[in-house]
């Protein structure tokens, strides 16, 4: 393994418990279960009754509810951290299976809660989403009731929670576990070396061509080599969802995901089709990179290169006071937050085997505090996932006094203080740069990363359309995957970047398709509102501070609509989304200009 300046930089998860085997993790689960029980008694059939529940009755038992949750949610939590930290250890999985187990048991005894509000009557159920003894819970209530048309009897909901246990559950970890697991050896400075897949995958940005084509290779020969299981695992997941909005009652495979994200289908349409219209602006900064790159054209593996013959890196001691001094320069709150997931231990940094790839930052429970999990590898691009993830944190901090039902956002705002930390970390470092070169190098670097946030994702949305369509016909082979993979991929990279033979295998590790279908237009629109967001503070200054901090504070409590308006934002006006793209093509100009 290459050590990096994070060695050492792991997480101190005693806040939530001792270890593995720490025998309040049991008591913690068994006084929920019996909480649990005690709850069913006191509330079973007294909400779906005539004429509705007493408001106050509601109020009691939503409260109830509510810390009943926020409970048993820490030992779910912490299983999962110690799995993702290192999924190679026995000990970890056997506890998140136990603890999986036992609260599929606790969420199916309260299962009969939402169900009885759910097949009330619209009018009781009107009248108590208006009555004000409810008013701090109207947003839930009323999002709950969007589910009617999509329940299940309680019976088969209970079905539902048991098998994904050994069903969905059990593949998406097989997964994690499988990706993970892998191992790739190079040659590197004269020797055999043996890397992980976050390793390899900073190789295809090594400032030697032949190491980036060298490691492409033999990422994608690996991952060829599991195509087999991973197009299992893949196609199983897929008809498990297509199972399911067939039992449900969803008519497209993404409604589910809209319902949730309290986003209109047309929106999400509109977006999608305007990102499509303005890969253009890729197209021509594609040219401009195999120009600056000496290339006639940019294979797939170039799209990352470094500028310039020195890998630009920054320590990881360094990047944190680079983020802190970025964070504080908009607000001091910022700063100060940011520093106690630093000073506290709540990151785990450092490039371990058997450590989950990629990033994340969780949040639950509320009551607790947010951790964050990345693999620093001393890349420039490292500090951007560091303060893309501290945003989340942030915003997960600022949420806390939200009660536990309004706590999260919905997918789609959840990614916009993350985008907003990014770039007031980019901002940061731009003006520190000395020389065109560097400040040619940095802006070229964000782009990268906006193309990546924005028109990538926005690909990876159009492929998961694409897969699902053919799973409804069949089950899909992995060279059928590979074929919708690079037809989505086509239409972005177009005649400017050639797809390196190998590229077929690109869909076969990414979390998201198997972990949140449709997850990933999230990413498109939260990178081009945060896009929009930064033009009204350069327009505004400090007065936008607050407003954006009512933003974050306000967690899930109402709909992303009514939060972007307090904003001056109207998501239905394509001029909104055209705003982002504006910020784009005037970064490609800059560009352009330093080059020249």
């Amino acid at each position: 393994m290459t050590t990096t300046s994070a060695a050492g930089v792991a997480w101190d998860l005693s806040d939530f418990y001792a270890g593995p085997d720490d025998p309040k993790i049991s008591a913690d689960l068994k006084r929920g279960a019996a909480e649990a029980e005690s709850f069913a008694s006191a509330y079973r059939g007294t909400i779906n009754v005539p004429g509705g529940p007493s408001a106050a009755h509601m109020l009691a038992g939503l409260q109830r509810l509510e810390t009943l949750q926020d409970d048993v949610t820490r030992p779910a939590v912490y299983a999962a951290l110690l799995f993702n930290a290192d999924t190679s250890k026995p000990e970890h999985r056997n506890l998140q299976q136990h603890v999986e187990q036992e609260l599929t048991a606790i969420r199916n005894t309260l299962l009969f809660f939402d169900l009885e509000w759910l097949e009330l009557p619209e009018v009781e159920a009107q009248r108590l989403i208006d009555d004000p003894q409810l008013a701090p819970y109207r947003h839930y209530l009323a999002s709950e009731r969007r589910y009617v048309p999509h329940k299940l009897l309680e019976a088969e909901e209970r079905i539902v929670n048991e098998k994904d246990v050994t069903g969905r559950s059990a593949w998406q970890k097989l997964f994690a576990e499988l990706i993970a697991s892998l191992q790739f050896t190079i040659e590197l400075d004269g020797e055999t070396q043996t890397k992980t897949l976050d390793e390899m995958l900073v190789l295809m940005r090594h400032p030697d061509r032949a190491v980036r084509e060298r490691a492409f290779d033999r990422v994608y020969e690996v991952l060829s080599g599991q195509r087999q299981t991973l197009a299992y695992i893949y196609n199983t997941l897929m008809l498990d969802s297509l199972t399911m909005d067939r039992l449900r009652n969803y008519a497209d495979p993404m409604d589910s995901r809209h319902l949730a994200n309290e986003i209109e289908p047309e929106v999400v349409a509109a977006m999608m089709h305007a990102v499509e219209q303005n890969y253009d602006i890729a197209h021509r900064y594609f040219a401009l990179k195999a120009k600056l790159l000496g290339l006639p054209k940019l294979e797939i593996y170039d799209q990352y290169a470094p500028l310039g013959q020195v890998k630009v890196t920054m320590e990881y001691d360094l990047s944190r006071d680079a983020i802190l001094e970025a964070f504080g320069t908009f607000d001091t709150s910022f700063r100060d937050i940011a520093s106690m997931f630093f000073d506290r231990n709540w990151i785990d940094a450092e490039v371990r085997p058997g450590k989950r790839g990629g990033a994340f930052c969780m949040g639950y429970p509320p009551s607790l505090h947010p951790y964050i999990l990345c693999n620093y590898t001393d890349d420039l691009r490292d500090v951007m996932t560091v303060a893309h993830e501290l945003g989340h944190g942030i915003h997960f901090w600022l949420a806390r006094k939200q009660s536990f039902f309004n706590f999260s956002p919905t997918l789609p705002l959840a990614e916009t203080a993350s985008v907003f930390g990014e770039m007031l970390t980019f901002d940061y470092l731009l003006k520190r740069q000395q020389n065109d070169a560097d400040k040619l190098a940095l802006i070229c670097g964000k782009i990268e990363d906006s193309f990546a946030t924005i028109f990538r994702q926005n690909v990876l949305t159009r492929f998961e359309q694409a897969a699902f369509a053919g799973r409804k016909e069949s089950r899909l082979t992995p060279e059928q995957i590979g074929e919708r993979w690079l037809e989505a991929n086509g239409r972005y990279y177009g005649d400017a970047v050639t797809m390196t033979k190998g590229y077929e295998w690109g869909w076969s590790y990414i979390p998201h398709f198997i972990n949140t279908p449709f997850y990933c237009y999230s990413y498109v629109f939260g990178n081009l509102l945060v896009l929009a967001l930064l033009g009204m503070y350069r327009e505004q200054g400090k007065a936008f501070v607050p407003r954006y901090i009512a933003l974050l504070e306000a967690g899930g409590s109402q709909t992303p609509s009514a939060m972007l308006a307090a904003l001056g934002v109207d998501a239905r006006d394509t001029g909104f989304w055209q705003k982002g793209f504006d910020e784009l093509r005037r970064l490609v100009q800059s560009a352009e200009e330093l080059a020249g």
